[in-house]
């Protein structure tokens, strides 16, 4: 995977406030929550708060594959990989701001706040620049002239 692939998929996800987190439940099934994003770190690994006696801890003791899905306008990621959880009291404070207190009032040296840390293995992208309105004109273009859509950029990246 070259660098240029690394920065895109960072550039993608940079400015993304949330996205869903997908886990694999105690009977092997697939369920999905939003979270909230803290974290985009270059490598493409992602950071979430999350209670130590909730269901994603649970599940990713259980099972660490995860997906998340993030995308707003024309452009949408879904990473995979492993997760973690991570008990780290420097690591919270570092990531701690004002929406995360909404949720965990007691502060980031709760002992039952913890980190989540999705170690992404590959992702896969769709980016259509102009968001909605330039997707809306391809579909039209594409009814009219009988060509296919142009969706825009759609790739599948191996990340480090």
């Amino acid at each position: 995977m070259s660098d240029d692939q690394t920065r895109k998929v960072a550039e993608l996800l940079k400015g993304e406030r949330f996205g869903f987190l997908t886990t694999i439940t105690m009977d092997g099934r697939l369920t999905s929550r939003p979270m909230t994003l803290q974290e985009v770190e270059f490598d493409g690994d992602l950071w979430f708060f999350a209670e130590r006696d909730s269901t994603p801890v649970e599940h990713i003791t259980a099972s660490p594959e995860v997906n998340v899905g993030v995308g707003s306008g024309g452009t949408w990621v879904s990473l995979t990989g492993d997760a973690e959880v991570v008990e780290d009291t420097a690591k919270k404070r570092e990531l701690w701001n004002s929406a995360v207190e909404a949720w965990f009032p007691q502060g980031p040296d709760d002992a039952s706040v913890v980190l989540l840390k999705v170690h992404a293995d590959s992702a896969e992208y769709w980016d259509a620049p102009g968001g909605r309105l330039a997707t809306a004109f391809s579909f039209v273009k594409a009814k009219v002239t009988g060509e296919r859509i142009d969706s825009g950029e759609n790739e599948k990246v191996d990340l480090p």
